[in-house]
């Protein structure tokens, strides 16, 4: 969980307004250096002056040497925003704000070392009673999560260790105390219903199996609520976050031979995050060839195809699920229409593919010929 400080500091301004050669009024001008906790200039922040009483508003840039002046700056009280870039001012995530900044008609020298003011903040200075008790209680606070934090990261660890030597029974058993430190984590129920599923697949009591399979369910819809509940400040991030969490779900509905639910859990996953949706589509596709539903599988890797045309092996996987309706005509089978076409497309995209023996074999068993080229224009024949 991310944390601000309050820190101040004052920049070189750079004006994104159109200001006149001679101003109506007096004008002040600010100058300094701001210094970073480890003394360090503070290079390419953004503080934003407001000025409260008529809502002029400038923006001020350090340069490279933390240093900042100023010109042209109108006298008054100023509310003073800092913004560690200028993408966090566009997002309005502040560091830190201060009141009350009077600018005057001459010039103001402000020189801004944030580890002292760190310090000051710290010791509580110019702060009243209540005050010092909301800081006191967010120091608090702070300092429970970050422990907090560090447990979770330590059991998190300690499950993937255990998972990765294959012992999911021990990565199950630190990830349900990790959820008795915290249950509200959805990386937490995430990575448990991942151990769930996988150690489900071990299992030689189909029950067992089944009951493993359940709890990989029942994790992932805890963590997707979770998910939903308190998304990510970056919409792209939580979108892609999402739609992992959903297909992983629909891939233990599909364990679990629950291929409806796989189906639609699929293209929620599609749905959240359309920049994944080919591969989505495909694992779709994949459940319904397991389970038999050739038109329906067809229909799926038709969706992979349209995403992405150079996914050769939905054309591989279409070609199978078309194949498998050929009927018997005499000692000739006869498959579909576009069934040959899909083989020649996988064989055109991946000639030497690990299914390309296979692409043949189906090929040479409905009477097609062998093409590596499909789609190709062929040369025109010589007199």
């Amino acid at each position: 969980m991310k944390r601000h400080f309050a820190i101040l500091m004052f920049a070189v301004l750079t004006l994104g307004l159109c200001v006149p050669p001679v101003w109506a009024q007096a004008s002040g001008s600010v100058k300094g250096v701001v210094k970073n906790v480890d003394g360090t200039p503070m290079v390419g922040a953004i503080v934003e002056y407001v000025n409260v009483e008529n809502g002029q508003k400038y923006s001020l840039k350090t340069n490279a040497k933390g240093e900042y002046f100023s010109l042209g700056i109108s006298p008054g009280k100023y509310k003073v925003t800092l913004y560690k870039t200028p993408d966090e001012q566009k997002a309005g995530v502040e560091t830190y704000h201060l009141s009350g900044v009077q600018v005057a008609a001459e010039e103001l020298t402000l020189d801004l070392d944030l580890k002292k003011e760190q310090e000051r903040q710290a010791k509580g200075e110019g702060l009243s009673a209540e005050q010092m008790k909301q800081r006191q209680e967010q120091q608090a606070k702070q300092a429970k999560e970050i422990n907090t934090v560090k447990s979770l990261n330590d059991k998190l660890n300690a499950a993937k260790a255990a998972a990765d030597a294959g012992d999911f029974d021990t990565a199950i058993t630190n990830l349900n105390d990790a959820n008795q430190i915290d249950p509200g984590r959805d990386l937490i129920w995430f990575k448990l219903g991942d151990y769930y599923r996988m150690s489900a697949l071990k299992q030689t009591d189909p029950a067992e199996k089944q009951k493993r399979l359940g709890s990989a369910v029942d994790s992932y819809q805890k963590a997707i609520q979770l998910k939903q509940a308190t998304p990510d400040k970056d919409a792209a991030k939580q979108a892609e976050s999402l739609a992992a969490y959903y297909n992983n779900l629909a891939e233990a509905y599909a364990k679990s031979n629950k291929v409806d639910d796989a189906v639609k859990t699929y293209a929620l996953a599609a749905q959240t995050y359309p920049a994944g949706a080919t591969q989505y589509y495909f694992n779709t596709g994949a459940v319904l060839t397991n389970a038999g539903k050739v038109d329906d599988a067809v229909v799926a890797f038709d969706k992979v195809i349209a995403t992405d045309p150079t996914k050769a092996d939905a054309y591989y996987w279409k070609g199978v699920n078309m194949i498998g309706k050929a009927t018997l005509q005499g000692d000739k089978m006869i498959a579909p229409p576009g069934t040959a076409e899909a083989f020649q497309k996988y064989l055109e995209l991946q000639p030497t593919g690990q299914y390309a023996d296979a692409a043949k074999q189906m090929l040479t068993s409905i009477g097609a010929s062998v093409e590596t080229s499909f789609g190709k224009k062929k040369p025109a024949k010589k007199n």
